[in-house]
């Protein structure tokens, strides 16, 4: 059984387990695994405003889930950039989907209209799930990044949420959110 939960301050380990099988891949363009410590510190930062999902099976994490502010200027509140991160014997039973329907679930709450996608690419089973939950390609930065001997673009791409009101209710951080709702949303998202 699969299970949607809050990120917690003890998780930190595991999910730098689940982010160490990137790390050597152009996924991402770390070069280096984050020490504990510091991935602690990221997920606190980020959690403060927005949603971090951790997906267990069996009480163990396989899967991972992040919403993050998509830039400084304040125009920019209404929209977030999303990672999602798998452990690799959980890829392709259609987890990535859940954690980003419980996130959008989440964002709306917030407030939040659009949400963004940063793929390195070649990754066609990244590019897969979001074309499948409705993304379209907003925009390619060629040869945006150097890692394992090669350069690679990036493919943005982006999913409204929200009807965009000529007038949008503020944006709301996810610690202002009733626990209820949230409460109400990860067990819906529970198979």
């Amino acid at each position: 059984m699969y299970t949607i939960r809050m990120v917690s301050g003890n998780d930190a380990q595991a999910l730098l387990d689940i982010y160490s099988q990137y790390i050597k891949t152009p996924i991402t363009f770390e070069y280096t695994l984050p020490s504990r410590e510091e991935f602690q510190s990221r997920i606190r930062e980020t959690s403060r405003e927005y949603p971090y999902l951790v997906l267990e099976q069996d009480g163990q994490i396989v899967g991972y889930a992040y919403a993050h502010r998509r830039g400084e200027r304040a125009a920019y509140r209404w929209c977030a950039e999303l990672s999602v991160y798998l452990d690799q014997n959980s890829r392709g039973k259609g987890l990535g989907r859940q954690l980003y329907q419980t996130l959008f679930a989440l964002l709306r709450l917030q407030n939040i209209q659009s949400v963004y996608a940063c793929i390195t690419v070649p990754n066609p089973r990244s590019i897969g799930l979001h074309r499948s939950l409705g993304f379209e390609e907003a925009g390619r930065w060629p040869k945006a990044g150097y890692k394992n001997g090669g350069w690679h673009d990036v493919l943005w791409m982006m999913k409204e949420i929200g009807p965009h009101p000529d007038i949008p209710a503020p944006f709301r951080p996810i610690r202002e959110i009733p626990p209820e709702e949230i409460a109400r949303i990860l067990r819906e998202a529970a198979r």
